[in-house]
């Protein structure tokens, strides 16, 4: 099945396909068998929002903001297993390494001051009262851990992806916090922010239980590429801005303890020239790649002779993709800060329904 990382998105496409062009009629015969006798997944379209624990969200009127975070992707790795459609043997994973350029820190600051002040406004229209920030954050909050912002995290994205994320904290918000469920951290060095961020949910309980206000806890990620993974024989790269599904949510922490959080479970995208897309694959990368195949075009060559030592000699490879999105500045500012508003208009709706 598609596996789509910002859906809807729009923008210059670039298409790295694994798939033989060359393959003889019968081989075409026996894919095309084994697509008619492929189970086919029928499924309704996936709520726009998932919510859990909403009692804890009843009744709250009073809030203090105590996170507001926008995450930046400026790198994401998606990968592929590529089978061999003749004989089912692995010929490696197919990458497609993506980096963005362009973004200056300060065009970083300037969309998440928009997005905050916009989710104030909000909150305010929807009849919340917003406790000052001075207020909260006069008061010591033992065991919470501020990070430094910007922040660059490494990151697991959807299965076999990765990516490389900078979040940034509103200009308003003296400390950058993140409790657990803001990011899904890669890799030893972050056991440690895993670690903070457990202590700060904590403390910011604390604090809700004692101010008797809800703490809001508000984290986007913002992706600027479309991937899609099909069937495992190629992976197709899209430029585009969007909220990412599944790694954007709002967590309200209520004076009792609890919390409900409310996920974005569809990517919001917006539709825009926000970047010019380059393939940066190296020489030495795509020459490597092409002995890589001609070895495993002899592993495969042995193991039809059932010749099993000949095909044992070779490890059939895979191939990268490397891909560059310079960025248009400005495009990319009003693009990311539209996402984040639409973004807010859903989440706080959510809550005002919740309440």
């Amino acid at each position: 099945m598609q596996q789509v990382r910002g859906e809807g998105l729009r923008g210059a496409g670039d298409t790295f396909d694994m798939a033989n062009h060359k393959t003889s009629a019968f081989a075409r015969a026996l894919l095309g068998t084994a697509l008619l006798m492929a189970p086919v997944a029928l499924h309704a379209e996936a709520a726009p929002l998932k919510v859990s624990g909403q009692d804890a969200a009843r009744g709250v009127t009073q809030v203090a903001i105590g996170a507001f975070n926008v995450g930046f992707i400026f790198k994401s790795v998606d990968s592929t297993k590529a089978m061999d459609g003749i004989v089912g043997l692995a010929q490696g994973t197919t990458r497609a390494e993506s980096t963005l350029v362009g973004i200056t820190p300060e065009i970083m600051q300037a969309i998440t001051d928009a997005a905050y002040a916009d989710f104030v406004t909000k909150l305010g229209a929807a009849g919340y009262t917003l406790q000052p920030t001075a207020a909260m954050f006069a008061t010591p909050l033992p065991h919470a851990h501020p990070e430094t912002s910007p922040l660059n995290v490494n990151i697991a994205l959807e299965k076999k992806a990765t990516g490389k994320v900078t979040f940034v904290k509103p200009s308003a918000i003296p400390a950058l916090y993140l409790i657990p469920g803001d990011f899904t951290a890669s890799g030893m060095s972050s056991m440690g922010l895993n670690m903070n961020s457990g202590q700060t949910a904590y403390a910011l309980g604390q604090y809700a239980k004692t101010a008797g206000v809800g703490v809001i806890d508000v984290v986007y990620l913002i992706d600027f590429s479309d991937v899609q993974q099909k069937g495992g024989f190629s992976v197709k790269v899209n430029s585009g801005v969007s909220i990412a599904s599944n790694y954007s949510r709002a967590t309200l922490i209520a004076p009792t303890g609890k919390q409900a959080v409310i996920k974005i479970t569809d990517g919001i995208a917006v539709a825009g020239d926000f970047a010019t897309m380059r393939d940066t694959t190296s020489g030495f990368t795509k020459t490597t790649q092409t002995a890589t195949k001609v070895l495993g075009g002899l592993s495969k060559l042995g193991a039809l002779r059932g010749m099993g030592g000949m095909g044992g000699m070779f490890k059939t490879g895979g191939a990268t993709k490397q891909i560059e999105f310079d960025a248009k500045p400005e495009n990319y500012r009003a693009g990311a800060t539209e996402a984040a508003t639409l973004a807010n208009a859903r989440i706080v709706a959510q809550l005002a329904a919740l309440r």
